[in-house]
């Protein structure tokens, strides 16, 4: 009936001119969704003349951009233009909400957040807000869109907006020759709140860094085992754990009961990036690098290590190992465990363990224990030790002790995990064993406004960066390094020290681990 109404009012509307059209478009894609970007220019430009000059000019150059594209795709593409449109601002609606409740940027490496974020856990966002989000701000433009007639006008007066446009742009960067200090200081985050640009513009970056990235890695020069022990490995790959909650770093609260009892070095460490696919691909690399190099569990494979991957996680590089198991794969070999916790990449590990006949063995297990927003989702019942807890995923409409407290629970969970496993390791015969504990970034659980994770490292709070670094060891031809920091690039030597393989690349400085004789 609302739908039919609004065909009615708009079908006794004259006309209008398609530039009409696209002014009406410009001007609800700056008021509606760009109080953030306003919000940020005010409060970071210098009161007096020049700070109006650059909140104006941001204002006009908005309405200016938009109305260029959105006559160029209206003129030229026709009923394809209006659909991209629609897409672009069902886009901001949900950009805006994300902007609104999360303080996210939208930068190349959200999207890539995005691209890489599994139904399972987008599903976890979904909210009455972001109903309200739509409803408000993405619904009526587009039936704006689609019921508004226009005239396509003649390819003069196409050219005369086009023109007139881009001459607004061009005395807008005159009047701001003085400004580009504070525009490039202050690019990334104006860049990640312009709608509809950074997330479309954002996202053509992403895939530009994917295609680069899924070219053939460059092979590192080959490693030999120089040891005949037979020697397990275990890499734990936390998931948006940050060092500041677990009591073993301090924390006031006991989150790390069981892991304490343990003999275990506790390292302090910050992570190389803020989001999960950038964080996971650092902890494989031998040295931070914008080249494509061969990672660990590839190299290890390659050179007779047997490698074996389990992850309730993604955002990986690609893989090339021996066995690789996902959730869905545990879940069909341990139908008895409960596949919605972390607990499943546990299952059966020691059977796998022992009944190897590899000397040399490397595992996996990548965690996704404490992602949001559904922390208190994330562990089984018997680790709700500290509540009550948030059950929203509006965390910024969330109490903040109960954010924290469904936070602490995950570290708990955790605490529980990589004891058991210690548990298990220590108990095989026959095999030296270690375990190395490393988170891929931190989160943020509203300190500043902000939340979750995924801001340029340029910005990023200590809250996404600090991160935990444990070390387990059961050998007597080794021990832990004493270093004041170690961090992601120090996983790929520990391992190769660990089990004995001889390369070129090998950085002992590198390796938490060191032989006793030389102590």
């Amino acid at each position: 009936m609302i739908i039919n109404r609004l065909k009615q009012i708009f079908a006794h509307r004259d006309t209008t001119t398609i530039t009409r059209y696209a002014v009406a478009l410009s001007l609800f894609t700056l008021v509606a969704y760009h109080l953030p970007l306003a919000r940020y220019v005010v409060g970071h430009v210098e009161a007096g003349f020049n700070g109006w000059v650059i909140t104006i000019s941001f204002a006009v150059l908005m309405l200016t951009v938009n109305f260029m594209i959105y006559t160029l795709l209206l003129r030229l593409l026709g009923i394809v233009g209006r659909v991209l449109l629609a897409l672009l601002f069902l886009g901001n609606a949900i950009a805006l909400y994300f902007i609104n409740t999360y303080e996210v940027l939208i930068t190349d490496m959200m999207m890539g957040n995005v691209f890489n974020t599994r139904f399972s856990e987008a599903s976890g966002f979904f909210s009455a807000s972001l109903i309200l989000y739509l409803l408000f701000t993405g619904i009526p433009p587009i039936l704006y869109i689609f019921m508004r007639r226009y005239k396509r006008g003649t390819w003069r007066r196409f050219g005369l907006s086009i023109a007139s446009s881009l001459g607004v742009i061009l005395l807008l960067a005159t009047a701001n020759y003085k400004n580009v200090l504070w525009i490039d200081r202050n690019a990334t985050q104006i860049g990640s709140l312009i709608m509809p640009w950074s997330y479309v513009v954002n996202s053509f970056r992403y895939y530009g860094q994917q295609q680069r990235l899924n070219r053939e890695a460059e092979p590192l020069p080959d490693a030999h085992i120089i040891t005949d022990s037979r020697d397990v490995c275990v890499l734990v790959i936390g998931e948006s754990a940050r060092s500041m909650n677990f009591s073993l770093y301090g924390y006031k609260r006991n989150t790390c009961p069981l892991l304490s009892t343990n003999p275990i070095t506790v390292y302090q460490s910050k992570s190389s990036a803020t989001y999960t696919t950038a964080g996971v691909k650092a902890i494989l690399d031998h040295k931070p690098t914008n080249e494509l190099y061969e990672i660990l569990p590839n190299y290890l494979s390659r050179s007779g290590v047997e490698v074996i991957w389990r992850t309730a996680n993604w955002g990986e590089p690609p893989l090339k190992v021996d066995t690789y198991l996902d959730r869905k794969a545990l879940a069909e070999l341990y139908p008895e465990a409960d596949e919605r916790y972390d607990g499943l990449l546990f299952e059966g590990l020691r059977e796998q363990i022992e009944t190897s006949s590899a000397d040399k063995l490397f595992v996996v297990l990548h965690l996704s224990t404490s992602h949001g927003p559904t922390y208190s989702e994330k562990y089984p019942a018997e680790f709700e030790q500290f509540t009550p807890v948030c059950t929203t995923v509006e965390m910024s409409e969330a109490d903040h002790s109960e954010l924290i407290n469904a936070y602490d629970n995950t570290i708990l969970y955790t605490d529980y995990l990589l004891h058991t496993l210690i548990g298990e390791l220590s108990t095989i015969e026959n095999r030296r064993s270690a375990m190395l504990f490393i988170s891929d970034h931190g989160e943020s659980l509203g300190e500043g406004g902000l939340y979750m994770h995924g801001m340029p490292m340029a910005v990023a709070p200590a809250e996404q960066t600090a991160i935990p670094f444990i070390v387990w060891e059961n050998t007597s031809d080794m021990t832990t390094a004493d270093l004041e920091e170690a961090g992601h690039y120090h996983i790929f030597h520990s391992v190769l020290n660990f089990l004995g393989l001889e390369s070129e690349i090998y950085d002992a400085e590198m390796s938490v681990f060191r032989t006793t004789n030389n102590n």
